[in-house]
């Protein structure tokens, strides 16, 4: 009986699978480059499958989104609704991770 109620119960030393990868991902400091690849990975949601078809290129350096597309009437679109597509990128993830993008 003892041993089945020592683990029956959650111990208060414990914490959740979430706090404990974002304690990882903070102390190797991988934060930033998780949060790149995360936002690399959602771009089909968050643009939509039209622009994602047409999108054959993604990365970033220096706080800017680089996207290369396969469309030059996407691209100037685009290049004319960058603040929207900012505003789009900075309400899923941290304004300091992309501050400009770049359309070519």
């Amino acid at each position: 009986m003892r041993y089945k109620n020592k683990f029956t119960g959650r111990r208060s030393d414990t914490t959740n699978v979430k706090d404990a990868i974002d304690a990882l991902l903070d102390t190797y400091k991988l934060r930033g480059k998780f949060d790149e690849t995360k936002l690399i990975n959602s771009w089909e949601c968050m643009m939509g499958k039209p622009i994602s078809r047409r999108t054959e290129k993604l990365f970033i350096k220096d706080e800017v989104l680089f996207v290369k597309l396969n469309s030059a009437p996407l691209r100037q679109e685009l290049t004319i609704a960058k603040s929207k597509v900012l505003e789009i990128i900075h309400r899923s993830f941290d304004k300091k991770l992309v501050k400009d993008v770049k359309f070519y």
